[in-house]
């Protein structure tokens, strides 16, 4: 049997929200633990990357397609999935979720002997986490406030720990068993299948947070997608969240393999770890900058995907010599950092203009927009046939500049 949380209707506030007393602080883990599965399946695939340019002999414009068409799935997922969560509650939506993730996994398997499978995965990878991100995130949110109290709000960071670990595990246990195991283009995916079966019994009993029916149809552009701040100050934000993360753990390791012979794929995982984990270090530095209203969290936010842009300029300009491979981990650090304020600067600010029945709906267009950050690779592989690296990166650095002085202008308005 599962659960749904509720309180009687004259206790103040609806009936599918659960209430505080009636959840255990634990009760998000479920919920988390899938998060962070379809976060696994979503990167694993990122270090395998070179080892499929080596096997199928795949062009890096190519190559960076089949990571960049993850987005592609991701967006309408997100779109759909998060709608639906506010509509016909959390677990309906997680659980087939799950299962697409699985999916996802079950076609990348064969990558190895067509780029074709490597495709149809990385399209399926995208719609799970789309739809898990959205309905996740307001899942989370929902289960932790019901357990800590609204003005704790501990979803976002939780939200972006549960993401990062996904991102960041998975890459490095992938690349490890490429490096070291046999049937490199199996094996590493096994534990993401595993992982996936362990969550699902766990989603099942999760306590539910909505409703059938909870959320009016029609009116998702009323629960703030048409907010001024929402317009001006998040939705420029937002690619940079991801675009950051990108540009770090599947562009950067490219530029410097000639100097990794025989250790490239351990080192690209431990480059998505590092920009993972520096995402999750540095939540406690957002939530303290973090003041209501004021320009504090987003500028220091893009202000550090500047400065991480920047080192990346370095990675181009000094690819060929030793110290390339240093300034990309250093690269992915500062990276991994912005990634991580961002995150947490944008779902507060969703959370904040979003009504409750609509809150993974909103949730979902913001996340929309931060995934379009994903394609940031293939456009620069692309024009890294024409261009120098290290110019296309200074353009990339001083675009977001731009979008720094834009959006702490607009939240002093």
């Amino acid at each position: 049997m599962t659960n749904r949380v509720t309180v009687p209707a004259g206790a103040g506030r609806p009936a599918d929200r659960p209430s505080r007393s009636a959840v255990d602080s634990r009760a998000w883990w479920g919920p988390g633990l899938a998060v962070a599965a379809v976060g696994w399946g979503a990167q694993q695939f990122t270090p395998l990357l070179l080892l499929y340019r080596a096997e199928l002999g795949l062009s890096p414009t190519v190559l960076q397609g089949t990571f960049g068409v993850y987005a592609l799935g991701l967006i309408p997922g997100l779109l759909l999935g998060g709608p639906c969560s506010d509509r016909f509650g959390r677990r309906r939506v997680m659980i087939p979720t799950l299962v697409a993730s699985l999916a996802g996994t079950v076609l990348l398997i064969p990558g190895g002997t067509a780029a074709g499978w490597l495709f149809a995965g990385r399209l399926v990878a995208g719609a799970a986490s789309g739809a898990a991100f959205s309905s996740g995130a307001a899942w989370i949110k929902e289960l932790s406030n019901a357990a800590a109290g609204p003005n704790a709000n501990p979803g976002p960071r939780r939200l972006t720990v549960t993401m990062s670990v996904g991102f960041g595990l998975g890459p490095l246990v992938a690349g490890a068993l490429a490096q070291w195991a046999p049937a490199p283009t199996v094996l590493p995916y096994l534990p993401h299948l595993v992982l996936t079966a362990i969550a699902l019994p766990l989603v099942i009993r999760a306590p539910e947070t909505r409703s059938r029916g909870g959320a009016p149809r029609g009116r998702l552009m009323e629960s703030g997608v048409r907010n001024r701040r929402f317009l001006g100050v998040v939705v420029p934000l937002a690619p940079w969240v991801f675009g950051s993360a990108s540009i770090a753990l599947a562009y950067l390791p490219t530029l410097v393999a000639a100097q990794l012979p025989g250790h490239v794929l351990i080192f690209s995982a431990v480059v998505t770890l590092l920009t993972a984990g520096a995402g999750i270090v540095v939540q406690p530095l957002a939530r303290r900058v973090d003041r209501p209203g004021t320009p504090r969290l987003i500028a220091t936010s893009l202000g550090i995907v500047v400065a991480g842009l920047l080192v990346a300029v370095l990675v181009a300009a000094w690819a060929g010599s030793t110290a390339g491979p240093v300034l990309v981990v250093l690269a992915a650090l500062v990276l991994g950092a912005g990634y991580g304020c961002c995150q947490v600067c944008g779902l507060l600010e969703v959370q904040r203009l979003a009504r409750p029945e609509h809150l993974a709906g909103l949730t979902a267009i913001y996340q929309a927009v931060s995934y379009v950050g994903f394609v940031a690779p293939f456009p620069l592989a692309a024009a890294s046939r024409v261009i120098p690296p290290a110019t296309l990166l200074l353009g990339v650095a001083g675009l977001a500049a731009l979008t720094l002085l834009w959006t702490s202008w607009r939240a002093r308005r």
